[in-house]
């Protein structure tokens, strides 16, 4: 059995033309997040997704996660504080203040539960 490679001359060198199998998913900023966290806490586990071309989609998946983990988040306890629209059109300062906490507290468990983990 024979494997061909196609070549691209860079100076006087030939490199392989190498074709990811991984996806080319936009990351986002829970990605990105988990991403560093990886790079400087388990370095291992982030270059054998990097090398295993997994990386990119596994970051995705993640993405993914924490940003449906956050939003149902953020409509269970705005729900369960009573914050309304109404509410917003009577004291929008109020509730600007109210939806910073809660969208403060939403950060801090989709952190613990998915991207620090």
């Amino acid at each position: 059995m024979k494997i061909k490679f196609d070549y691209t001359l860079v100076g006087d060198v030939y490199f392989p033309n190498f074709t990811s199998i991984d996806t080319n998913y936009e990351i986002g900023i829970w990605g990105q997040r988990h991403k560093n966290y990886l790079k400087q806490n388990h370095r291992v586990i982030y270059y054998n997704l990097l090398t295993q071309n997994k990386l990119n989609s596994y970051l995705h998946d993640i993405d993914v996660k924490a940003r449906k983990m956050y939003d149902d988040l953020i409509h269970q306890l705005a729900e369960k504080q009573g914050i309304t629209e109404e509410f917003k059109a009577d004291d929008t300062i109020a509730w600007v203040q109210a939806m910073n906490n809660i969208s403060y507290i939403a950060r801090e468990i989709v952190c613990d539960d998915i991207l620090y983990k």
